[in-house]
């Protein structure tokens, strides 16, 4: 965790969505650092509350009980749903049914900020020789990719018409370090992840925002220049990964479309069985 918290501003009560899945623990310890009250959900066990937590079991595709879990909600971190690719059924239930009822629930209970954890894969259909602002048409690669591009647009519906605010991560790859060649353009650190999502959380005025999510990395694919409001500013890199990344994966076939395309092995990831 960050020895100072990034911001001073706290929230009454902030609501992590997805709190049992691997970013979910991660910023669970972290985001109390901002708020009075970490209501916390996830179809999961949560095991038990620590001080300052409100544990909620949900399952966003029921409109009831994520209408219940935005009640007394100041903003909202949004990790749930399917973070793979997966067959349809449990993308459309958690990634476009649960999208509509956490975005109804927010306008219902009065709740004026989310950040959602979008993906980079809603780009992953483009070359990894191509540089990707935020502002260039999706391309995703495969089933979540496509359920991401979704959340985005309804995102920016909700915004039009019903001034909620929304910051979409797209978020890379959130490990303890790269694991191959890819990720030394796609890293993003766990510190990284939290600076990123307290911005986030505290820009003056954001409207419908997309911001990369990806450390200050030698090796980048995307540009955020039309991110620069939300005052992200990473402060780890890949590069010191590098020398061990590369000794362990030396070369690389360019005929793999994995190796070709920003996706990675999400492109060849079938969701079909």
């Amino acid at each position: 965790m960050l020895p100072t918290p990034a911001s001073p501003l706290r929230f009454s009560r902030l609501l992590l969505t997805g709190a049992a899945g691997y970013l979910g623990r991660e910023l669970r310890p972290r985001l109390k650092a901002y708020c009075e009250v970490l209501r916390l959900s996830d179809r999961h066990d949560l095991g038990n509350a620590a001080e300052g937590e409100e544990l909620q079991i949900t399952s966003l595709e029921n409109k009831d009980q994520v209408t219940t879990l935005l009640q007394g909600v100041s903003a909202v971190v949004h990790m749930g749903g399917v973070s793979t690719e997966q067959p349809w059924d449990p993308i459309l239930a958690g990634n476009i049914v649960g999208m509509v009822n956490l975005y109804e629930a927010a306008r219902l209970k009065g709740v004026q900020r989310i950040v959602f954890a979008s993906s980079n894969h809603v780009t992953g259909f483009y070359r990894q020789d191509e540089v990707v602002n935020t502002r260039m048409p999706p391309k995703p690669d495969g089933f979540y990719g496509l359920s991401k591009a979704f959340g985005e647009d309804l995102a920016q519906l909700y915004w039009d018409r019903w001034g909620i605010e929304t910051v979409s991560l797209r978020i890379g790859s959130s490990f303890t370090e790269p694991k191959d060649r890819r990720m030394l353009a796609t890293y993003l650190s766990y510190d990284d992840l939290e600076r990123l999502v307290v911005a986030a959380l505290t820009a003056p005025i954001v409207g419908h925002s997309i911001i990369y999510g990806m450390s200050d990395n030698q090796t980048t694919w995307w540009d955020n220049t039309h991110a620069k409001h939300i005052g992200f500013r990473p402060l780890d890199s890949s590069d010191g990964f590098r020398p061990a990344v590369e000794a362990r994966q030396q070369t690389i076939d360019k005929n793999d479309p994995a190796a070709i395309y920003q996706g990675g092995a999400f492109v060849k990831a079938t969701p079909h069985g």
